[in-house]
């Protein structure tokens, strides 16, 4: 039986949980303190996902970048995929808090949002 051992990160207790999984199925998970733990423990070994934080560049902006986030978590492995696309664009100023920066990234079917407000540069 294989065992994978976690930090949970389901709240902030940060349990160390252990998941035995047979056969890629889980079969246990034990170590968490609320069902949280239980719940991120068995998506982790199954289907890892991320949120991914980041900055795009802004044109005619009153700032240089602006923050922006998924606007929910993808695939882990598509992490390079998703930062590629954040790193070659460009936006143009005005954007407001929750604009889509670039829509579908990564083909993962996820928009990525503007997390701060940018004016126009003057």
């Amino acid at each position: 039986m294989e065992q994978r051992h976690l930090t949970c990160i389901g709240c902030p207790m940060g349990c160390q949980v252990t998941v035995e999984m047979e056969k890629g199925e889980v079969v246990s998970v034990s170590g968490n303190t609320c069902k949280r733990g239980d719940i991120y423990a068995r998506k982790e070994v199954t289907d890892p996902t991320r949120i991914v934080t980041s900055t795009i560049a802004v044109k005619d902006g009153d700032k240089e970048r602006v923050s922006c986030k998924t606007a929910s978590d993808i695939p882990k492995d598509k992490i390079f995929s998703v930062m590629h696309d954040i790193n070659h664009a460009v936006c143009k100023a005005p954007i407001n808090i929750g604009d889509i920066l670039i829509e579908n990234v990564a083909d993962t079917g996820v928009s990525v949002i503007a997390t701060r407000n940018i004016s126009i540069a003057g």
